[in-house]
């Protein structure tokens, strides 16, 4: 027989008796249940059953599965008592409802069909088959709001698959279909748990729309969730306000200044740092003593990567000239051989490497990598410091 699910009837039930009609291990099944299982994007419930933990609730085309923390006490053919967390379920009612009006919305007054949904523990999203700006969002966000103001009916119907009319996206089922109606907004079939009227959606808050494949992701939380978020996005604003002594209005356009400045101040740093790096590199070159090969061999640590690049750049262009640079944080080489030197900077690294590892690569002029350790890293300069054997 299959199991009754009485949350398709009455959302806001949270504690009924039934009797176990199977055990295996920890999962139980039901004559009945109140339980919702994890289905159509939206989360199973929890709470107790014969006062044990529900962790999970599953389900298959007839039966629902209550997955417990352990191994119940009780056996098939007894009479238990489940409990359903109310906190848990009402926040999946309010997200799961704002959903419909958002995708009505979206639906309605951008023909952005919703092609899916997910409910997480921390936020919504819903994928939908149209570009969304942050300006149609807000338009979206405000509307919603609007009519959960306006405290519009939410109500259940069971309906002949082959005479519903009117609903938002055609369902391919047979059969009776369980109906969910926004009054003047929505009719979508649905097997999910939903509030009573919009007014217990709570603010809709759609924090977030961003690119996904060939969709719009729309990020989204209702009610207390909505609250929550809303408060915390607050607290870090004042707290970044408060380092800049400054008011959470003006925070928008300081940031954009000093990000300018920053970006100024890294091009005028850049340019000085390439600068030095020729100088250095010069004076390197010219205290150098040229080797056999009339090739002059210099060594030089840096501090940073964006430095040694930079020496690395300018050795490349003077004469008979390679140039090994290393960086500690992280283990980095590098290597920059003049052109006529006779020296291909890649495959010369590409060889010192040998046993000890390392990721990188470069061309003929111009090779980097980094590597395991500094051990790593010494063997690796002595061994690019050795005038080729002849």
């Amino acid at each position: 027989m299959a199991t009754d699910r009485l949350y398709y009837t009455d959302s806001y039930l949270t504690e009924f008796t039934a009797r176990v009609t199977a055990v295996n291990g920890v999962q139980v099944q039901l004559d009945r249940t109140a339980f919702y299982p994890t289905s159509g994007g939206q989360q199973f419930d929890t709470g107790r059953l014969g006062g044990t933990q529900v962790v999970d609730v599953t389900q298959d085309d007839e039966n629902v599965t209550h997955v417990l923390a352990e191994a119940p006490t009780f056996g098939a053919g007894a009479n238990v008592t489940g409990v359903v967390d109310w906190r848990r379920r009402f926040d999946h009612m309010q997200q799961h409802t704002g959903q419909h009006l958002l995708s009505a919305i979206l639906h309605d007054t951008l023909d952005a069909p919703t092609v899916s949904v997910h409910f997480g523990d921390a936020s919504c999203t819903l994928d939908v088959g149209a570009a969304l700006s942050r300006e149609a969002a807000a338009r979206i966000e405000a509307r919603a709001n609007e009519i959960i103001v306006g405290n519009r009916p939410v109500a259940v119907s069971f309906e002949d698959a082959a005479a519903a009319s009117s609903l938002r996206k055609a369902s391919a089922r047979s059969g009776t279909l369980r109906i969910v109606t926004i009054d003047g907004v929505d009719r979508s079939a649905c097997g999910g748990t939903h509030v009573r009227a919009t007014g217990e959606i709570g603010p809709v808050l759609v924090r977030r729309i961003e690119r996904y494949k060939n969709l719009t992701r729309v990020e989204f939380l209702c009610g207390s969730r909505a609250v929550a978020r809303a408060r915390a996005d607050y607290d870090a604003l004042a707290r970044m306000a408060a380092s800049l002594t400054t008011g959470i209005d003006e925070l928008p356009g300081l940031v954009s200044a000093n990000a300018e400045s920053v970006r100024s101040l890294q091009s005028e740093c850049r340019k000085l740092m390439e600068s030095l790096a020729t100088y250095r590199v010069r004076e390197l070159h010219h205290a150098a003593q040229q080797g056999a090969d009339g090739i002059r061999r210099v060594a030089a640590p840096a501090a940073s990567p964006g430095e040694l690049r930079a020496l690395g750049h300018s050795a490349s262009i003077l004469e008979r000239m390679v140039f090994v640079g290393t960086c500690s944080v992280p283990p980095t080489v590098l290597l920059a051989a003049s052109a006529d030197s006779g020296v291909n900077a890649g495959a010369a690294l590409k060889a010192a490497l040998g046993a000890y590892g390392g990721r990188g690569g470069g061309n003929e002029r111009l090779a980097q990598c980094t590597v395991p350790d500094t051990t790593a890293l010494a063997a690796i300069v002595a061994n690019l410091m050795r005038p080729p054997a002849r």
